[in-house]
């Protein structure tokens, strides 16, 4: 099996080091992921600028571009073969609810949407920023992408990809895996304004706004990512490419062709 791991924190990210290790009894694992970090890019690609992969070392290219470009360039002729399987990751942070609109990871997982088997974006959920420095943090998330690619992937329909968060604790304390949907936060928090030495005023993205923490829902069973995550779960979301909401498109079709 031919396996493509990319990710958005950069190809010497201790994330991406330890999924290539843990996914390379499995085939040849070949790692194509930007030359430094791309964090937020979602799916964009670079069409202003053309892009320079770099072997730096045997199977593991450095790309000056985004995540998405990474695995667009790898299934679409940089190679002479086909894979079998993207793993984008492990992203060091949470990539719950709204996030995804914005992740990297995610969006170089979606430029795997059409194989055979389903991609996968994996992130490791910590508590502190030195949760992701310890020497072995990401070992137990790797281990366990390992054993589910091993065990086989679900059959999911065409255009979707499946968004994997496994919180940063001892493996005792994770409780299993929970099939989720995906949650919702809250309005982010305000942007924040500094004058720069040259007198310009400068602006920093505001924080993520605040989890909309749900109940189990007593009658489907359902959790939302941002729940099995808080109860010690590792948090599986099928999400898909096509974000048509078809619940109301005859609604808005008898609202808006009349009057057009």
């Amino acid at each position: 099996m031919n396996i493509l791991v990319s990710n958005d924190d950069g190809v010497f990210a201790p994330g991406i080091q330890a999924l290539a290790k843990a996914l390379k009894p499995l085939g040849r694992v070949i790692v194509v992921a930007p030359e430094s970090e791309k964090s937020g890019f979602s799916s964009a690609l670079s069409l202003d600028r053309p892009l320079r992969p770099v072997e730096i070392m045997p199977d593991v290219w450095a790309v000056n571009g985004t995540p998405a470009d990474c695995v667009y360039l790898s299934m679409n002729g940089l190679f002479d073969f086909e894979f079998d399987l993207v793993v984008s990751g492990i992203n060091s942070g949470s990539n719950l609810g709204d996030d995804v609109l914005y992740s990297g990871t995610v969006g170089a997982a979606f430029e795997g949407r059409l194989m055979k088997q389903p991609a996968i974006a994996v992130s490791l959920v910590g508590q502190q920023r030195n949760d992701y420095q310890e020497p072995n943090a990401f070992e137990y998330a790797a281990q366990w992408v390992h054993n589910f690619v091993l065990k086989g992937l679900p059959q999911l329909p065409e255009r979707h990809i499946l968004n994997v968060n496994i919180p940063s604790l001892p493996a005792e304390q994770i409780r299993g895996t929970r099939v989720t949907y995906q949650g919702q936060r809250k309005q982010a928090k305000p942007i924040t304004s500094h004058v720069d030495p040259r007198g310009h005023h400068v602006y920093w993205i505001g924080l993520a706004g605040e989890a909309i923490v749900e109940t189990l829902d007593e009658g489907t069973g359902q959790v939302s990512d941002f729940y099995a995550i808080n109860h010690g779960y590792i948090s599986v979301t099928p999400i898909q490419m096509d974000a048509t909401n078809y619940a109301i498109l005859e609604q808005l079709k008898q609202a808006i062709e009349p009057m057009v």
